[in-house]
C-alpha cells in the first residue's frame, strides 16, 4: 500500500506542473484579449465622436490660440496622434508627382493646392519634393520639415498619398513620366479638361512648377475647404521643429505680450525686388549682381525709387521703427524679429534697436547647440519663425510675401488674431513727407493710424478682381470659406465686424 501511494503521488506530481502552466497561459490569453477588446472600443468611441463633432476634437490638438499661452506641452501633442480615419476607396487615374519651388511658405501653399488637384482628379499623390536649387539652397526633404506620417494618414479619407512611385514606374526601369508645368491660377475646368485626359496616355505626370497653380476664387466649396484642411491640419511640423518652436513661444510668453515683426529686409528679397532705398552704392551694386546671377528672377533692370513709390518694397528697419512708434507701440514693447539675416546686419538694426531695446531674435533666445541642427536649413529656420509669428499677440509684416500672407491666414483661422497689414504705398508718402519736414510728427501719427484703422486682420470679404489673380486677395491670406460652418458667411465677413485701431 505504501508503495502504491508513493507511485500515485509521483504520478500526480508529474501531471500537476503542465496543468498549472496551461491554466496560467489561459489566464494570460484572456487578459490580452480583454485589453485588446477594451482599446478597440475606446478607439471606436473616439472615431465616432470625431464623426459627430469633427472640429471639436481636432481643434484641441491642431489649433493654436493667439490669446493665451499654449495649453499643451509639445511632448503630449507629439505622442498622442489622432485615430486613423477610414480610407477613401476610389480607382486611381494615375500618379501625380510634384516638385515644389520657392521658399517654405510658397511650397506650403503649393502642397495644399496639389493635394486638392489630386483629390479633384482621383489621383494618387507622391509625397512632394521640396526645392533645393533656389537662392536658399536648403537640402531639406519633406520629411525633414513636415510630419510625413501624419500628412499621409490625416488625408487618407480624401486622397491616397504614397512616399514613392512603384518600382515599375520608375525611370531606371525605363518608364518616362510626362513632365510639365500647369498653367498658373487655373480653375477646376482646366484640370478636368486639360490635365485629366493626359492620364489615359501617361500613368505618371510630374509637375515641376507648383507655385500659384490653383485659382484663388471660383473653386467649389468642398475643394476650398480641403485646401484649408491640408494647410491647418495635415501640414504639421516635425517633432524636433515643434519642440524648439514651442520653447521659443514659452520663453517669449513668460516675458509678456510681444509683437511678431516679419522684417523682410533680407538680401534675397532686396535683390529680387530691386529695392535699394537706404543702401550704400556698393550694396546696391551687390544686389544688382545677385539679381542677374539668378535666371529665374526675370526682371533685371529695376528703378528702386519707382518700385518703392508703388509700395512694392519692404520697409527698411529705420522706416519700421518710425511706423511702430506712430502706431502707438511704446519703448517697452517686446518685439520678436521673424526673419533671416538682416541685410547690413546690426548696423541697419541700430535705429530699430534704439527705439525698442527689447528686440530679440531666435539666436538670442536659444543656445547655439539647439540651433546647430538648423544651420544651412533656411526652411527649417523659417518654420520656427512661422510658429512664433502665428502665436504672437500682434503680427506685423513689413512686406506681403508668402510668409506674411500665410501667417495672416492662420491667424484669421485661429480666431482673427490681430495682424497689422501695412499700407506701404501710403506709408512711403507719409515717411517721405515727414523726412522732408513737410509733415509734423503729430500729423504723421494721425495719418498712419487713420490709414490702418481697417487693416487689422479683421473679418472681411476676399477681394476678387476678374482676370487679374495676381492683384486680387490671396486665398491663403483670407480663406473665408473655412472661417465659419455655414455656407454663407456674409454675417461674419460683413463690414460691421471691422475692428477699430488699437496697438494693444
Amino acid at each position: 500500500m505504501e508503495v502504491r501511494s508513493e507511485a500515485l503521488q509521483f504520478r500526480c506530481d508529474k501531471l500537476t506542473a503542465p496543468v498549472i502552466q496551461r491554466t496560467r497561459l489561459r489566464v494570460w490569453f484572456i487578459r490580452v484579449c480583454s485589453s485588446i477588446l477594451l482599446w478597440t472600443c475606446i478607439v471606436q468611441l473616439v472615431a465616432v465622436g470625431e464623426l459627430w463633432h469633427p472640429q471639436m476634437l481636432t481643434g484641441i490638438s491642431n489649433r493654436m490660440t493667439w490669446l493665451t499661452p499654449y495649453p499643451l506641452r509639445v511632448e503630449e501633442a507629439v505622442h498622442f496622434p489622432p485615430p486613423l480615419v477610414p480610407a477613401r476607396v476610389y480607382r486611381s487615374n494615375g500618379f501625380l508627382k510634384v516638385s515644389c519651388n520657392g521658399g517654405l511658405n510658397q511650397m506650403r501653399a503649393a502642397i495644399c493646392d496639389m493635394v486638392t488637384v489630386a483629390r479633384l482628379l482621383n489621383l494618387t499623390l507622391v509625397v512632394p519634393k521640396l526645392d533645393k536649387t533656389s537662392f536658399w539652397a536648403d537640402p531639406s526633404n519633406f520629411e525633414d520639415i513636415f510630419d510625413v506620417r501624419h500628412f499621409i494618414d490625416s488625408l487618407r479619407d480624401e486622397v491616397r498619398i504614397v512616399k514613392r512611385l512603384p518600382k515599375r514606374l520608375n525611370r531606371k526601369y525605363g518608364y518616362e513620366p510626362l513632365i510639365m508645368q500647369p498653367v498658373s491660377w487655373s480653375n477646376e475646368k482646366y484640370y478636368l479638361e486639360q490635365i485629366l485626359p493626359l492620364f489615359s496616355k501617361y500613368k505618371v505626370i510630374h509637375f515641376n512648377k507648383t507655385d500659384a497653380r490653383l485659382a484663388n476664387n471660383g473653386i467649389p466649396l468642398d475643394l476650398q475647404r480641403l485646401r484649408c484642411r491640408v494647410n491647418f491640419q495635415a501640414l504639421k511640423f516635425t517633432p524636433h521643429i515643434e519642440t524648439l518652436g514651442y520653447k521659443l513661444i514659452r520663453i517669449l510668453q513668460r516675458r509678456g505680450r510681444f509683437v511678431g515683426l516679419h522684417l523682410r529686409y533680407e538680401m534675397d528679397m532686396l535683390a529680387f525686388s530691386g529695392c535699394t532705398h537706404g543702401c550704400t552704392q556698393q550694396e546696391a551694386e551687390e544686389l544688382k549682381q545677385l539679381r542677374y546671377a539668378y535666371p529665374w528672377w526675370r526682371e533685371k533692370e529695376i528703378v528702386s525709387e519707382e518700385r518703392r513709390a508703388q509700395g512694392l518694397c519692404p520697409l527698411t528697419p529705420e522706416e519700421a521703427a518710425l511706423v511702430l512708434q506712430a502706431l502707438g507701440f511704446d519703448r517697452d514693447t517686446g518685439i520678436y524679429i521673424a526673419s533671416g539675416e538682416i541685410y547690413g546686419g546690426e548696423r541697419r538694426l541700430s535705429a530699430l534697436r534704439a527705439a525698442y531695446p527689447r528686440i530679440v531674435k531666435k539666436e538670442m533666445l536659444l543656445e547655439p547647440d539647439e540651433l546647430r541642427q538648423f544651420q544651412n536649413h533656411s526652411s527649417q529656420m523659417a518654420a520656427l519663425d512661422f510658429m512664433v509669428s502665428v502665436a504672437s499677440n500682434i503680427f506685423i509684416p513689413t512686406y506681403d510675401g508668402n510668409m506674411a500672407r500665410l501667417v495672416e491666414g492662420h491667424r484669421r483661422y485661429l480666431g482673427f488674431g490681430k495682424s497689422i497689414l501695412l499700407d506701404r504705398r501710403r506709408l512711403v508718402e507719409l515717411l517721405d513727407m515727414h523726412s522732408n519736414k513737410t509733415l509734423s510728427w503729430d500729423d504723421f501719427v494721425v495719418a498712419v493710424r487713420f490709414a490702418h484703422e481697417n487693416r487689422m486682420g479683421e473679418p472681411t470679404q476676399r477681394r476678387v478682381i476678374a482676370d487679374k489673380p495676381k492683384e486680387e486677395d490671396y486665398f491663403y491670406a483670407n480663406p473665408q470659406e473655412c472661417l465659419c460652418e455655414r455656407t454663407n458667411c456674409h454675417d461674419l465677413l460683413g463690414p460691421a465686424n471691422s475692428s477699430k485701431f488699437s496697438s494693444q
